[in-house]
C-alpha cells in the first residue's frame, strides 16, 4: 500500500512525534509498503520531483530523530519553514495524502489529537488511522473526556475546570485543595502538567501553566500505583504498570529518557487477574462511551484497594518500538511492524462505516 505517515506538526509533542512517525515509516516499509515520512508542518520543502514519486523514495524521507529532555522551542521551529503563511500544514502535504491508500496519524497533541487533522482528511475522502474527528476531539478536551468519564460510572478522581488570568492566581492558591493535580486541557507528554503539595507550589504551578493554556482542570490527587491500559480492535491487551524514579512523577523526561531519568515499565503490570478485569473493563467503558475506534490508551491510578481511577485517555498513544501499546502487542506475541500493520487494516475497515 501507498501509506503516508504523518508527524512532527507544530505541538509541543513535536519531537515525541517525529519519532513515533519515522518508526512507524520504518516498520511499514520493512513490511514492503510504500510508506513514507512527511511532517505535517513543514512538509516536503526539500523535495521537487513529482508527487507520486515520493512514495519510492529509497529511504522514505526518514530522517535522524530523538527526543530531549525538554520540549521543542516552537518559535525557532516556525522560523525553520521557508514557508512563513499561517497555515499549520506544510507543502504537498494534503496533496500527497489524497495519493495515498491509507494515512497512519503519528501525530501527538494539536492538530493530531484534537480531531483537526482528522476532518480535514474526511473531507478530502482520505482513509486515516484511528479515532474520528468528535471522538478525538473530546477525548483531548480533559474536562470534555472527565464529564463522559462520570457519565459512564467510571471513577476519576474529583476535578474542577477552571479560567484564569494572572490576577487570579492569589485567590486560586488559598481556595483551591493541596495536594492536587493541575493539568491544561489539552496537553500531552505530561507537558503542561503539575502536583503541588503545597500552596507555594501551587501558585508556582499556576503561573507556569498560564505559558500553556488559561484553561486548567484541577483534580483531587490520589495515590496509588501508576497503570495504563492499552485498547485494541474492541479488547483490552495486558496492562502496564509504570514506576517513576524515586522522587519523581511520569513526566516528560521520566517518559522518553532511559536510564535513571527514566521510568520502569512493567509489562504486564503487577496485579491479579481481578485489578486487571477492573482495569480492562473501565479502559472499554471509557473508549466505547467517547465513541473512540481502532485503538487508545487510558491511564490510571491503582490505589490500595484495587479500584482503577481513569485519569485520561491517549488517542494517538506513543508508537515506537519501546512504546507501551507496542510492549502490551510483544506481550502477546505481535511484532512492532505487525502492529503498525494491523492498526492500518482495522482503520480502513472502520472508514468504511462512516
Amino acid at each position: 500500500m501507498k501509506i503516508v505517515v504523518l508527524g512532527g506538526g507544530i505541538s509541543t509533542e513535536r519531537h515525541v512525534s517525529l519519532v513515533t512517525g519515522t518508526s512507524v515509516c520504518r516498520a511499514l516499509r520493512s513490511l514492503g509498503h510504500r510508506a513514507i515520512f512527511v511532517d505535517l508542518y513543514m512538509g516536503l520543502e526539500n523535495y521537487d520531483g513529482a508527487l507520486e514519486a515520493a512514495f519510492d523514495a529509497p529511504d522514505g524521507f526518514i530522517g535522524q530523530v530523538a527526543i530531549g529532555k525538554t520540549a521543542p522551542d516552537l518559535e525557532k521551529v516556525r522560523a525553520a519553514r521557508r514557508d512563513r503563511s499561517p497555515s499549520r500544514i506544510g507543502k504537498n502535504v494534503l496533496e500527497l495524502c489524497r495519493l495515498a491508500d491509507c494515512v497512519f496519524l503519528g501525530l501527538h497533541g494539536a492538530d493530531g489529537e484534537d480531531g483537526k487533522i482528522q476532518a480535514a482528511l474526511d473531507l478530502l475522502g482520505v482513509p486515516y488511522t484511528g479515532s474520528g474527528p468528535l471522538a478525538s476531539a473530546m477525548a483531548m478536551d480533559k474536562a470534555v473526556a472527565k464529564r463522559l468519564m462520570e457519565g459512564a460510572g467510571v471513577l476519576t478522581p474529583k476535578w474542577q475546570e477552571l479560567r484564569y488570568t494572572e490576577a487570579d492566581i492569589p485567590r486560586l492558591v488559598s481556595g483551591l485543595p493541596v495536594p492536587c493535580a493541575v493539568k491544561v486541557v489539552n496537553g500531552g507528554s505530561s507537558i503542561g502538567v503539575a502536583l503541588p503539595d503545597t500552596r507555594a507550589e501551587l501558585e508556582q504551578a499556576l503561573r507556569e501553566l498560564l505559558r500553556f493554556h488559561s484553561r486548567v482542570i484541577v483534580e483531587e490527587k490520589i495515590r496509588g500505583r501508576e497503570i495504563t491500559q492499552p485498547i485494541l480492535d474492541g479488547r483490552y491487551m495486558c496492562a502496564i504498570e509504570i514506576v517513576p524514579p524515586a522522587g519523581s512523577y511520569f513526566d516528560y523526561v521520566a517518559k522518553y529518557q532511559s536510564g535513571a531519568e527514566g521510568a520502569q515499565e512493567i509489562c504486564p503490570a503487577r496485579i491479579t487477574e481481578a485489578e486487571q478485569k477492573a482495569v480492562g473493563e473501565a479502559a472499554l467503558q471509557v473508549h466505547r462511551a467517547l465513541g473512540l475506534s481502532v485503538y487508545s490508551r487510558v491511564d490510571f491510578i491503582l490505589d490500595s484497594e484495587g479500584r482503577p481511577w481513569c485519569l485520561e485517555v491517549n488517542t494517538l498513544p506513543g508508537m515506537t518500538p519501546n512504546s507501551l501499546i507496542p510492549k502490551a502487542a510483544a506481550a502477546e506475541g505481535m511484532n512492532f511492524a505487525r502492529l503498525c500493520e494491523k492498526i492500518v487494516l482495522l482503520s480502513l475497515e472502520e472508514r468504511k462505516k462512516a
